[in-house]
C-alpha cells in the first residue's frame, strides 16, 4: 500500500513540474526581460507644428519645408537614454502624422523631400549607428494604425472606407515595414501601436512578414501567432498592475488590437506574453500626454524620486519599464531632460550598488543573516523564469530584537520583484508558501 501511495506522490509531483513548465519563454523573451529599462524615442511634425492634429482635417498635413532640425544628434539622444540606465532604445519611425523619419519609397511625405541634410539625412540609419556605438540594443516603432498622411485611423482602415484605397494602403505598409526591418540589420523589438489589423480584418500578413524578416525580435502588441510577443499593461502612467504574470489567456486579442482581457494575465495562461509598461519622462498633463516636445513645458519632468518609485512599480513588478524621451525642434533631448535621466541612473545606480547578503535556490526558505542590525532600503526577488514562473504565494519576514516579523506577502515574482522596507534588520527570510512545482529562487537580496 506504501508503494502505490508512493508512485502516486511521484506522478502526482511530476505532472505538477510539467505544468509548470508548459508554457516558458522564449529566448528573445528571456533575453529581453534581462533588459529591463528601455526609452522610447519620439520625434514627429507636431513638435515644429504643435496645433496640427491629424484627425482635424484629413486633407491637411505640416509642410515639409518646416522639418529642420540643424542640430539633430542621435549620438546626444542615446547617451542621454544609457546614463538613466536604459539597455534598449525604441524610435517613433513613423508616429500618427504619418511622416517618416527615413527616406522611404512608398510616398514622398519623409525626410528626404525636407531641408534637413539637404534630403539626405537618414534619422533610422543615424539611430541604429548610435545604438551600436554606445551598446545599446535598438528598436522601431512600427504602428500600422493610424497615419494622417494616408488618412488611416485607428486599427488602421483607411477613413473612406474604399477598398481599393484600403488595398494600395496594405501595399505601402508592407512597402515600410520591409525597409524598416531589411535595411537596418537586426532588431531588438519592434512596437505595434494599436495592434496590427488582420487579414481578415482587412489588413495584411503582418505575421508572415514579421517572422521572416524579424524572427528573433520582440513585438509589443504584435500580431497573434508571434512567439516573441509582449502585452501592454493597461496605462502609460509606469504602473504596473499586481500581480502581472507573464503568461496570460492571449498574447493581446485575435487581431493585436483590444488589450489582453485581464492585465493581470494568468499563472496558468495558455501564452508566454510578459507586460511592457511605457511613460514619458514628462508629465502625462504636458503637452501630446508628455510624448512630445512642445516649448515652455521643461518645467514638466517627473522628479527622480517619482522615477525610483515608477521603477519599483515595473521591473519591480515583473515587466519591463520604457520611458518615454522626447526630441526637441534642434533634435536634441532638452538639457533639462537630460539632466534628470542622469540623476535618475545615478540614483538607481547607487540604491543597488551595495549588496547587503543574498541567497539562492531551490526549495521552500531562504535566509539572509547579516552580521548586524543593517537599514535595508529594498529587497530583490527573482525566480529563474527559463523554468517559468512557479511561486503562487511567498511571505517576507525581517528579524529584529530576535523576533521575526512579517514584512510583507505577495503572490508574483517572476523575473523580479522589488520590495520597498525602509527599515533596520538582523535577518530576512523568504517563505514560499505555494508553488507550481519547486520554486527555483536564482536571487533573494538586499539592499
Amino acid at each position: 500500500m506504501k508503494s502505490l501511495l508512493v508512485l502516486f506522490l511521484a506522478i502526482f509531483i511530476f505532472f505538477q513540474n510539467q505544468q509548470a513548465q508548459s508554457v516558458l519563454p522564449t529566448p528573445a523573451q528571456q533575453a529581453w526581460a534581462d533588459a529591463e529599462i528601455g526609452v522610447l524615442i519620439d520625434f514627429d511634425m507636431p513638435v515644429f507644428e504643435p496645433e496640427y492634429d491629424f484627425r482635424k482635417d484629413w486633407n491637411y498635413h505640416p509642410p515639409l519645408s518646416i522639418f529642420n532640425p540643424n542640430e539633430l544628434d542621435t549620438d546626444q539622444w542615446i547617451k542621454a537614454s544609457k546614463a538613466a540606465g536604459a539597455t534598449y532604445a525604441v524610435l517613433v519611425a513613423k508616429h500618427c502624422s504619418g511622416f517618416s523619419l527615413w527616406p522611404t519609397k512608398a510616398h514622398e511625405y519623409s525626410v528626404k523631400n525636407t531641408p534637413w541634410r539637404n534630403g539626405q539625412g537618414d534619422i533610422v540609419k543615424d539611430f541604429i549607428a548610435s545604438c551600436k556605438k554606445y551598446g545599446l540594443r535598438p528598436g522601431i516603432y512600427a504602428s500600422t494604425t493610424a497615419n494622417g498622411f494616408l488618412k488611416v485611423d485607428n486599427p488602421g482602415k483607411v477613413v473612406s472606407g474604399n477598398q481599393d484605397e484600403q488595398k494600395k494602403y496594405n501595399q505601402l505598409v508592407e512597402m515600410q515595414l520591409d525597409e524598416l526591418w531589411t535595411d537596418y540589420g537586426p532588431l531588438f523589438e519592434v512596437w505595434f501601436d494599436g495592434g496590427v489589423l488582420p487579414p481578415e480584418k482587412g489588413g495584411f500578413d503582418v505575421l508572415s512578414k514579421l517572422r521572416e524578416k524579424q524572427p528573433n525580435a520582440i513585438a509589443f502588441q504584435g500580431p497573434y501567432g508571434y512567439d516573441n510577443n509582449i502585452r501592454w499593461v493597461g496605462n502609460e502612467e509606469g504602473v504596473a498592475p499586481y500581480p502581472c504574470w507573464a503568461r496570460a489567456d492571449s498574447t493581446t486579442s485575435a487581431s493585436g488590437v483590444i488589450e489582453i482581457k485581464g492585465l493581470n494575465g494568468n499563472p496558468n495562461g495558455l501564452f508566454w506574453c510578459p507586460g511592457e509598461a511605457d511613460f514619458p519622462l514628462r508629465f502625462n498633463s504636458s503637452f501630446q500626454g508628455g510624448w512630445f516636445w512642445k516649448k515652455g513645458e521643461d518645467d514638466q519632468l517627473r522628479s527622480v524620486d517619482e522615477l525610483m518609485e515608477k521603477h519599483a512599480k515595473t521591473v519591480g513588478r515583473n515587466t519591463n519599464m520604457l520611458l518615454g524621451i522626447v526630441v526637441d525642434d534642434r533634435g536634441l533631448v532638452p538639457d533639462v531632460d537630460v539632466k534628470r535621466l542622469e540623476e535618475f541612473g545615478k540614483k538607481l545606480t547607487a540604491t543597488y550598488a551595495k549588496q547587503l547578503g543574498s541567497a539562492s535556490g531551490k526549495g521552500k526558505i531562504f535566509t539572509i543573516q547579516l552580521a548586524s542590525s543593517q537599514m535595508i532600503s529594498s529587497v530583490v526577488i527573482k525566480e529563474d523564469i527559463s523554468k517559468g514562473e512557479r511561486v503562487r504565494e511567498y511571505q517576507l519576514f525581517g528579524k529584529k530584537d530576535n523576533e521575526w516579523k512579517l514584512i510583507s506577502s505577495g503572490s508574483n515574482i517572476g523575473h523580479k520583484r522589488i520590495e520597498l522596507v525602509n527599515n533596520s534588520f538582523e535577518a530576512l527570510r523568504l517563505n514560499i508558501i505555494a508553488s507550481e512545482g519547486k520554486s527555483i529562487i536564482s536571487e533573494f537580496s538586499c539592499y
